[in-house]
């Protein structure tokens, strides 16, 4: 359980956690929204003193109905939060979220990013899988159908487990046939999935081991649990934990997150009831 990032090796037989950067106006969650240099390098400060691994930097929001964006802003608005990134945190490992081969390709070539995060699976651009296969670096496959802005219209499943288990297996075995072996599968919490259908890809995480690859939960403050608990993303915390310990529980490796102090907390918690504790000398 080990994934390689860029000359590092990133060991996941402890699940960790990935801090999320938006270089947009418009991310659902408004408090993660960094605009200016100044909000970047103070989150990224953050997620570094509260113990994140890896900081996944995002130009492009997904959530629902989300507006489309060029891509030569999407490669702007990435080109100064990474240049102001690596300026103060030189040594710090970073993912990028984005659907985009050629968007991939400058933020590999150009900073050195050692992840791609990908909500489209490969499906929204057909060059991406080639494109991380030449640029050989670590990359998340998230299962998604449609596009942000159709994906609520595309829920239609006669079982969403076995459907995405199936989808993320037949684009496993295509990115090893091209030779990408650093790869962690996302079931895509919130992307063309009801609230109940969440839940029951929560319920059946342990199933996802099925995959043999490192699995990546992102929930943090999303739809699934604000609207389940009657609230707004502001006020999702509480229930964000209550998420993140039964995704460990079904055997998350990686924790995507807005809240990084309290993910690692759960992480700690977590290992205690597991009985390692080990973390106590980390």
């Amino acid at each position: 359980m080990q994934i390689r990032l860029n000359d590092k090796l990133l060991d996941l037989c402890h699940p960790v956690v990935m801090g999320i950067v938006n270089v947009t106006p418009d991310s659902f969650y408004e408090p993660s929204r960094r605009t200016t240099e100044a909000e970047v390098l103070r989150a990224v400060e953050r997620i570094v003193r509260d113990g994140g691994q890896i900081v996944d930097v995002g130009g492009y929001s997904s959530r629902p109905l989300a507006d489309d964006v060029p891509e030569e802003e999407e490669i702007r608005r990435l080109s100064w939060g990474l240049e102001s990134i690596l300026r103060e945190f030189p040594d710090v490992c970073l993912s990028v979220d984005t659907f985009r081969s050629t968007v991939a390709r400058h933020v590999v070539e150009q900073y050195g990013v050692a992840m791609i995060n990908d909500i489209g699976g490969g499906m929204l651009d057909e060059d991406m899988f080639a494109t991380v296969a030449d640029l050989q670096v670590a990359y998340v496959l998230m299962h998604m159908r449609g596009t942000p802005a159709t994906m609520q219209q595309q829920t239609r499943y006669g079982n969403v487990t076995a459907e995405v288990i199936r989808f993320l297996a037949e684009r496993l075995h295509r990115l090893y046939e091209l030779g990408v072996h650093d790869v962690l599968v996302d079931p895509g919490f919130g992307f063309a999935k009801t609230l109940e259908q969440n839940y029951r890809l929560l319920r059946d995480l342990p199933h996802f081991a099925l995959l043999e690859a490192p699995l990546l939960v992102g929930v943090s403050r999303k739809r699934m649990v604000y609207q389940l608990l009657d609230t707004d993303p502001q006020h999702a915390l509480n229930g964000t934990t209550a998420v993140h310990m039964m995704a460990l529980a079904g055997g998350a490796s990686v924790l995507r997150v807005h809240d990084v102090k309290e993910a690692v907390e759960a992480v700690k918690v977590w290992r205690a009831v597991k009985g390692d504790w080990s973390f106590a000398q980390d």
